[in-house]
């Protein structure tokens, strides 16, 4: 390319003719030389870093989509030689009403193996199965010998004899890793409470816990949560009285060879689950499978108490009653048919002859089916329904268990008079022992709605929903100590020196999974109210298929079987809750140790 000179011969002739001076004429053509060397550079240097800008956009995105591509899959060996990530392991601690501890963490390690520097992997293998005599033979052999694997879980826990015994070995190959497991130092005492927990997401030296039932689930963010510091979640139970229930539940439910059992002890007035005990249990330190196949009330899992849906028999019909006083068709002293009663071709009896006619208070106290269904047609199907509805019956309870959300209770489609009839004596509609300790909380606190809760309540002025009238409350709460203290009633078993029980029995056929009732399978609840004269507390009882002997004969009945449990289990826990009973003029009233 031609350079134009700095001094052109044309310009200079033409200045000097004009009479300037030719130096300007090189400064021009200097200073335009410069603007365009200037001008190139500039366009070279943006260029390049256009360039070096689409480099680093596509180093960038490299790199960046290889990390969602991990994020995503589930690569445990890329995970776990990842050192450099963090597992937030810690989880906050659970503990009942009075600050004992239910639920912790524990420092313990994990065991893995690299077969790429293991020495011997099968005398490897070997070695550790006579340490560990539940790990899978063929497996681990497998995952040593393959050599495609690099990375290999051998035990997520191991105790410290353990740890030292695969130490002895001196297996370069084997490696430990420290981490957190969850203890639950009361074994299976509140296990369908807590519920249990598994490890999340994990690494070589840490793993995350997270909930997999009970409340360990419902608060699974709340537990795991670094902002609240590792405070710990406080739980309505009492562990004394937890304790003294299930020794007594489980005692009883031997000795009236039930196939399971439950119990529920609720404070009337604020919700609060004292004791929660679901017969058989487990160890949530070793929690075992959920049930694949078969009846699911037979997994260990299972909780009677939240989950189970039944059928709950002559409980209800204390509703019924209540029904009929709302509405004033009827009061304690009003005259009510009982003798047999036919509808639709089909006959109904009581279980002995209580008479031509027998009061309100007295057909609950008896517990005469034929007055209940009288009374429930009385008062209609819509009434009915009514009272069922404010006291809970028709929809699932919001207790702070996972289990509990999906137990919403059986009821009618179509709710015609033979419905009525059957509800009106606990058969026909199916809910939870949960259902039944809220609804005679309603009847023992006033009449006002309380909502079961497994948390610590602060207490409050709030105030609340009115279910039934207090005067109906008072009245229906007597017919219910009636039924405990007279002779005539369906309880006796149930009196407990100085607490003044009050309660209802319910014997209900148990339904066959293909339909229709079992003729020599019940089951039987004791939903009691103590003390009577003011109550405080709510416990239901619940056998799964109870039998007992009694003076040669089998037994199978509420009466005797769900009730003398019940009696026992108050007398235990009444002490520990602070209740001391006073007599008084022959009369039994209580008191409050705490209130002296």
């Amino acid at each position: 390319m031609r350079r134009k000179p700095l001094r052109p011969l044309a310009h200079i002739i033409a200045a000097r003719q004009d009479g300037k001076n030719p130096d300007f004429i090189e400064a021009k053509e200097r200073s335009e030389r410069n603007q365009l060397l200037q001008q190139k550079t500039r366009v070279r240097a943006e260029n390049r870093l256009l360039a070096l800008g689409l480099i680093f956009i596509i180093g960038f995105s490299a790199v960046g989509g290889k990390m969602a591509m991990l994020a995503s899959s589930s690569a445990n060996e890329v995970r776990q030689y990842n050192t450099g990530s963090k597992i937030i392991n810690q989880r906050a601690n659970i503990v009942d009403r009075n600050g004992n501890i239910l639920a912790t963490n524990m420092s313990t390690q994990a065991l893995y193996a690299q077969p790429p520097l293991m020495i011997n992997p099968k005398k490897a293998a070997d070695d550790l199965l006579r340490i560990f005599p539940d790990l899978n033979q063929e497996r681990v052999v497998r995952n040593f010998t393959s050599g495609k694997r690099k990375f290999v879980w051998v035990k997520k826990s191991v105790s410290p004899e353990q740890q030292q015994q695969v130490h002895d070995l001196g297996e370069p190959g084997l490696l430990f890793g420290n981490r957190e497991i969850r203890l639950y130092p009361n074994g299976k005492l509140a296990a369908h409470i807590l519920g249990g927990t598994r490890f999340g997401e994990e690494g070589v030296k840490a793993a995350e816990i997270v909930g997999v039932g009970g409340v360990e689930k419902y608060f699974d963010d709340m537990l795991r949560d670094p902002a609240l510091e590792g405070k710990p979640l406080e739980l309505s139970i009492d562990l004394t009285a937890q304790a003294a229930t299930r020794q007594v539940l489980k005692d009883g439910m031997r000795y009236m060879n039930a196939k399971g059992a439950s119990a529920i002890l609720m404070d009337v007035h604020t919700g609060e689950i004292i004791s929660l005990v679901s017969l058989p249990d487990f160890d949530p330190n070793n929690r075992p499978r959920e049930a694949v196949s078969g009846d699911p009330s037979d997994n260990p899992l299972f909780n009677r108490a939240a989950q189970g849906l039944y059928e709950l028999g002559s409980t209800f019909k204390i509703f019924t009653a209540a029904t009929s006083l709302e509405k004033g068709l009827a009061n304690p002293k009003t005259i009510i048919d009982t003798t047999p009663f036919r509808w639709n071709k089909k006959n109904y009896n009581d279980y002995r002859d209580y008479g031509l006619t027998n009061s309100v208070e007295d057909v609950i106290m008896k517990s005469s089916n034929t007055g209940t269904i009288r009374m429930a047609l009385a008062a209609g199907s819509a009434a009915q329904k009514k009272t069922l509805k404010d006291l809970g019956f028709f929809k699932s309870l919001p207790i702070e268990l996972v289990e509990a959300s999906r137990s919403k209770p059986l009821i009618p489609k179509n709710w015609s008079d033979s419905s009525t009839i059957t509800i009106s004596y606990g058969h026909g509609i199916s809910a939870t022992p949960m259902h039944l300790a809220s609804a005679y909380s309603i009847i023992a606190n006033g009449g006002f709605k309380v909502l079961p809760t497994l948390k610590k309540q602060i207490p409050t002025n709030a105030k609340k929903e009115q279910v039934i009238s207090t005067k109906t409350s008072e009245q229906l709460t007597s017919m219910l100590r009636r039924v405990v203290s007279e002779n005539d009633g369906t309880a006796t078993m149930g009196n407990v020196y100085g607490y003044q029980v009050a309660g209802k029995t319910g014997t209900a056929d148990k339904i066959k999974p293909s339909g229709g009732y079992y003729k020599d399978k019940v089951m039987t609840t004791f939903a009691s109210i103590f003390p009577a004269s003011n109550p405080k507390y709510t416990l239901i009882v619940t056998l799964d298929e109870p039998e007992i002997e009694v003076l040669g004969k089998r037994k199978r009945t509420a009466g005797f079987t769900a009730v003398p449990v019940a009696a026992e289990i108050i007398s235990r826990v009444a002490p520990i809750l602070n209740l001391r009973p006073i007599a008084t003029n022959d009369a039994m009233e209580y008191t409050s140790i705490s209130s002296q």
